[in-house]
């Protein structure tokens, strides 16, 4: 070790906590004992928050991906591409499905829903397979169930066998929903962890995009077989993703709880900027393991999140369900799955033409959630949550009125279409700039590590079971209450759950997993709450 290099890093370690967490690329520093990390972190609380955000921004300007990380990322995300899919498909394929089985507008909620309902049962089993088979292989499991649903549902010669496959496919989607997030949460380096947890929500946007291209294409196809088509195409990202994670090197949070510290330590080098901060990341890892294992006194996880929650657990708790209930109680998912009949409300007739309008509005999706998860660990959670709860709350209303507006005019002009279209598009533009991304990046970081899979598996289970029940019963509430009123209804869900974000999430933009639970600790201080 060179002494003069370590002491002046010590110094810097001293000014600065980001400094002290992730040593400068190419440090020849060790890891810092435990003695000084107490010394650290008592001066953390010492500095200034103008201190804070300038040393935030100066480690923002020399850190980039790490290549490795990004990799992981990526595969473990390309799971996310098979919901995506599901959504944007379903809404083109149960158009010939009705014609084709000639089932009735509630066993369309029913066939629509399902799937969601039912990845309620991968959601709640993914907490614990994947503390037990591990992160990567419980992706494996996701994909290999979703592959079997898929072939189901395009060989389904009935609609109780595409029930079948629909039950399948969703327990297989439960498991990716929860799964691909923590995975790669557990993986990145804090100060890009929000672009790389945000990527499975990014891939779910190219999956809807690539589910409303199959739908264009196959549609001049026979209904007997065009539908069979889109659905069971489902099965060939699926085959890939079981294989290609076999690729991925497995959670080094998972192997630390495992005592597998020598395969963690090699994933964590080739996950960070140099051996250093390798050596820092690890030895937090392995603190906060240990100290998981002492308050949890042998109480099972789910006795702890659910019986006898500490304060900072249930805040926790209350976090992570909150933002995922507005997830789904803002009806995007239901907009996705029913975008043609929406827009045959909005004025636009014709299978082609209804098709072609769902492509531009999946591509607006994409793009905006994409541009969201390059500036989360720039702007951070917050500001992007707000601003998206916002802009959709308003979208919606001046879709409300829109619909209204022609429902109840003689005459279709072309600006009211217009304004129709464009109010939808962006509020799921919206929706891809703040509840989608942030969601599964705040689902999967927020927990501290002991409650980390099950925690995220319970959210992730509201989330599900407000995307079931939302989907199942758009169609009749918007029949009993006019499209108009239904998105003037999700108008104001959307205003409560902005009230919702700003009081009870907190900001995690460069914070380790480690130091994210100190945020709910402390109810007092409302100033960390609200920045």
């Amino acid at each position: 070790m060179q002494d003069n290099n370590c002491d002046h890093h010590q110094e810097e370690k001293m000014k600065h906590h980001h400094d002290y967490y992730y040593p400068l690329p190419g440090s020849d520093c060790s890891a810092a004992k435990t003695d000084e990390a107490a010394e650290s972190s008592f001066y953390r609380q010492q500095i200034s928050e103008e201190e804070e955000e300038e040393s935030i921004s100066n480690q923002r300007s020399i850190s980039h991906l790490n290549n490795y990380a990004l990799a992981g990322a990526i595969l473990a995300s390309t799971n996310s591409i098979l919901l995506g899919y599901d959504i944007g498909v379903m809404s083109g394929a149960v158009i010939y499905i009705t014609k084709d089985l000639h089932i009735n507008s509630v066993q369309v909620e029913i066939l629509v829903g399902c799937l969601n309902v039912c990845s309620l049962i991968g959601s709640l089993a993914s907490g614990k397979t994947s503390d037990v088979i591990g992160r990567r292989y419980t992706i494996v499991l996701a994909a290999v169930t979703f592959f079997i649903g898929a072939l189901l549902m395009g060989l389904a010669p009935s609609f109780p066998f595409l029930m079948a496959g629909r039950v399948v496919a969703g327990i297989g989607v439960g498991f990716s929903l929860m799964i691909a997030p923590v995975y790669v949460a557990e993986l990145s380096p804090a100060l890009t962890r929000g672009f790389l947890t945000s990527l499975p929500e990014v891939f779910i946007n190219l999956g809807i995009l690539l589910g409303y291209i199959s739908n264009y294409a196959l549609s001049s196809l026979p209904c007997t077989i065009n539908w069979r088509l889109m659905l069971g195409l489902a099965a060939i990202p699926a085959a890939f993703v079981a294989f290609a994670v076999l690729l991925m090197p497995e959670s080094p949070r998972w192997l630390v709880v495992k005592g597998r510290y020598e395969e963690a330590r090699e994933v964590l080098i080739r996950t960070s900027e140099s051996k250093g901060e390798a050596e820092l990341r690890l030895s937090e890892i392995s603190e906060a393991a240990d100290s998981s294992r002492n308050e949890s006194n042998g109480k099972g996880v789910w006795k702890e999140l659910l019986v006898t929650p500490s304060r900072p657990v249930l805040r926790i708790l209350v976090a992570a369900i909150g933002v995922n209930f507005f997830m789904q109680a803002s009806g995007n998912d239901a907009v996705m799955y029913y975008s043609p009949e929406v827009f045959k409300e909005a004025g636009i007739n014709g299978e082609k033409e209804l098709l072609s309008v769902t492509i531009i509005m999946g591509f607006a999706k994409t793009c905006f959630v994409f541009l969201s998860s390059l500036f989360l660990d720039r702007f951070g959670r917050r500001p992007m949550l707000l601003l998206g709860s916002i802009g959709m709350a308003a979208s919606l209303f001046v879709l409300g009125l829109g619909c209204n507006y022609l429902q109840f005019s003689d005459e279709k002009p072309l600006w009211a279409i217009a304004t129709c279209v464009v109010a939808l598009c962006s509020s799921v533009s919206f929706f891809s700039i703040g509840l989608g991304p942030i969601t599964w990046v705040y689902s999967s970081e927020i927990f501290p590590l002991r409650l980390r899979a099950q925690g995220s598996s319970l959210a992730i289970s509201v989330n599900r079971l407000m995307s079931g029940v939302v989907s199942m019963t758009f169609l009749s509430i918007s029949e009993a209450i006019t499209f108009g009123g239904m998105f003037g209804v999700l108008a104001g869900v959307m205003v409560v759950g902005t009230i919702f974000f700003y009081f009870f999430l907190p900001e995690t933009k460069g914070k380790s997993l480690e130091e994210i639970e100190a945020l709910f600790e402390d109810e007092g201080n409302t100033s960390l709450r609200l920045r």
